[in-house]
């Protein structure tokens, strides 16, 4: 039968199990119905029937004489069928008579007198089957003396039987009614129940059928509201589903995302290591065309130069590799100070036509647990953004100091700011403001990847770096944890420092 059930459907399943519960509630209820009706009416016909014994041996008392018969079945109120007999001390039925309709009572034939032998005289009811006359319900009484008189009476059970078989086929019959009423109103009321659920079903399908691993997945098909109720089973589920599908959406959209990110990367890589090797092959070939054609000294200096920025561009994708994967840093106490200040004084060195500033803004020093090479790479890099990317007369202000535990780097210019369509992707791997990546001169451009390398080697660290860019105004903030908790003792905490640096 379980298995039978599984192949079925929901509907199905539940009308089912409704029809056989109240199938079984029904017959439970009939038999207990019958079983106390049979038992009561029994009951009372065992009375009639004690009365009538009663009755009997009252008369017999009077006549015990062993040939005075049955006489009181002629007084009147004798129900038609009942039978009495005259019992001998050994039990054996010395005259046996049953009252006839309209008629004087009859004596029983041998087989029906057959029938009551062994009735014990102690008064207990028995039910015997007399032939020709049916089912009795019999008792026999009598003294305990051997001269005592002894009868026997016995009443007929047609009319509890009858009764009986008329209340089963009374009870099958609105049975069965009701069964065939609660079988249609459940049909009704479980399929509309059902409804929702069929409706977050054709959703499901119809989800399903969205080719999900190409394209732009947009706009899936969503559970209609009224479906998704919290305070029905079907309800709930539609508003899970729906929240699956929005997972689904989300993930689909991050992993499109993540696919163009990578075929950019891809494209750019390519792209970034592509124009070096193009520069490195064509000199090459002018020198392998003899002297006349290019100077070997300019070509050696071009070479070296596109071999160290193409080393470079592989350094950083190594490391920005490397931070993918979780692999951990050097780590040891580094002073922050003491690399922003080294790296004021290499963007000095490269940028003399800016203006270098230097703030130390602190009571103590700025410890914090690190790598301090990639550290100063961070630095550098922003210093060296700040450089190529803004006009020469531009101030640039790098400062240091510890805000609620926190080492706090800014490096702030006062250049043209950073164009607002990539303020948001900034920090992506090669961003970079000149789309087609022409280059007029060897320090126009970049790779693209001097602040995805800062990002990546600032998250390493446990801290965040931001931006805020507008036209004068462009600074970037490197918040890290201190090495330990900052104490400044009152009596001999020293005034700001404040250092500039002018090219």
């Amino acid at each position: 039968m379980t298995v039978r059930l599984r192949g079925r459907s929901l509907r199905t399943r539940l009308l089912l199990l409704i029809g056989v519960t109240l199938a079984v509630v029904c017959a439970a209820m009939a038999v207990t119905t019958v079983f106390a009706q049979h038992r009561y009416l029994l009951g009372n016909l065992d009375d009639r029937v004690t009365n009538a014994v009663q009755r009997s041996q009252g008369w017999a008392a009077l006549h015990p004489e062993r040939d005075a018969g049955l006489g009181f079945l002629d007084e009147n109120g004798q129900p038609a069928g009942t039978l009495a007999a005259r019992l001998a001390a050994d039990g054996t039925l010395l005259t046996a008579q049953v009252v006839a309709q309209d008629a004087a009572p009859r004596n029983l034939d041998p087989a029906q007198r057959s029938a009551l032998a062994g009735i014990e005289a102690d008064g207990s009811m028995h039910t015997r089957t007399v032939p020709g006359l049916g089912t009795y319900r019999i008792t026999a009484v009598g003294g305990a003396a051997d001269d005592g008189v002894r009868v026997l009476t016995g009443l007929p059970m047609d009319d509890v039987q009858d009764m009986i078989r008329g209340l089963i086929v009374v009870e099958a019959v609105v049975a069965g009614l009701g069964l065939t009423v609660a079988g249609c109103l459940c049909a009704v009321v479980i399929r509309r129940q059902l409804r929702p659920l069929g409706r977050v079903a054709a959703t499901a399908v119809e989800v399903s059928r969205v080719p999900l691993g190409r394209g732009e997945v947009v706009g899936l098909t969503r559970v209609p509201e009224r479906d998704t109720d919290p305070g029905s089973e079907a309800g709930q589920v539609g508003a899970a589903l729906n929240r699956m599908i929005d997972h689904v959406e989300s993930s689909l959209a991050e992993r499109q995302a993540g696919e163009e990110r990578m075929r950019r990367f891809l494209s750019d890589a390519s792209h970034e290591l592509r124009t070096p090797l193009a520069s490195i092959a064509g000199y090459a070939e002018l020198m392998n065309r003899g002297p006349q054609r290019i100077e070997p000294e300019l070509a050696w200096r071009r070479v070296s130069a596109e071999s160290a920025r193409m080393t470079g561009l592989v350094e950083d994708l190594l490391l920005l590799a490397r931070l993918d994967e979780g692999r951990p840093l050097q780590s040891a106490e580094v002073d922050l100070a003491a690399v922003v200040a080294e790296s004021v004084w290499d963007a000095r060195a490269a940028g003399e036509n800016h203006n270098w500033q230097l703030a130390l803004l602190l009571d103590s020093p700025a410890l914090v647990v690190g790598d301090e090479a990639r550290l100063h790479q961070v630095l550098a890099n922003l210093l060296a953004n700040a450089r190529v990317h803004t006009p020469a007369g531009t101030t640039v202000a790098a400062s240091v100091e510890i805000v609620d535990e926190r080492c706090v780097i800014r490096v702030h210019d006062d250049g043209p700011g950073i164009p607002p369509h990539l303020l948001p992707s900034v920090f992506e791997r090669f961003t970079r403001a000149d789309a087609s990546r022409a280059r007029t001169g060897p320090q126009d451009g970049g790779s693209g990847l001097g602040l995805a390398v800062a990002t990546a080697v600032v998250a390493a660290h446990g801290g965040r770096i931001a931006v805020e860019s507008a036209p004068g105004h462009t600074e970037f903030t490197i918040e890290l944890p201190t090495a330990a908790p900052v104490v400044v003792p009152v009596a001999t905490a020293r005034p700001d420092l404040r250092t500039t640096i002018r090219g």
